[in-house]
């Protein structure tokens, strides 16, 4: 029955300054009112609300203040040198100190966080393969650590 994620809404304290750094990340405008605007995450299939009004003093929670975009493996590892070339600091994950991207094997995935202007926080995520034996690791890894984790699974397999 679901097939993906129509829409999804961030409360912001100045909608010109949202639209500037949600433009800057190249999201395209599909939509405007007085204190609404709506951007196409993928044109014609997802979009994102931002609302201008107090409500972006609610304190942050990602069930509250969240959303991750999906991106390419490849684009993840330059999301860093991205980011930056746009003026965006990439902040650390939870109790991390990296601003690296990194690998959540147990989860599949992998992701670097970022925040808006109003301290929503953003977040670029791709699906990652991950072999049978490497599913229970719940480390978060750099991509270092995962590429050659991975690279020493595979050779293992190989010598059998």
């Amino acid at each position: 029955m679901i097939k993906g994620l129509y829409e999804a809404h961030l409360p912001v304290k100045n909608l010109e300054v949202s639209i500037g750094f949600y433009r800057k990340l190249g999201l395209k405008l599909a939509w405007r009112d007085e204190d609404t605007v709506f951007f196409w995450i993928e044109e014609g299939k997802s979009w994102l609300g931002l609302w201008e009004g107090k409500e972006y003093q609610t304190p942050y929670h990602p069930s509250l203040r969240h959303i991750a975009f999906r991106v390419t493996y490849e684009d993840l590892k330059e999301s860093v040198k991205w980011l930056e070339s746009i003026q965006v600091e990439p902040v650390p994950f939870g109790k991390r100190t990296s601003i690296e991207p990194f690998v959540r094997p147990n989860q599949g995935n992998a992701s670097i966080y970022f925040d808006d202007p109003d301290g929503n926080s953003l977040e670029l995520m791709c699906y990652v393969e991950v072999p049978n034996e490497l599913k229970h690791n719940t480390e978060k890894l750099s991509f270092e650590d995962w590429e050659n984790l991975v690279s020493s699974k595979e050779a293992s397999r190989k010598t059998f």
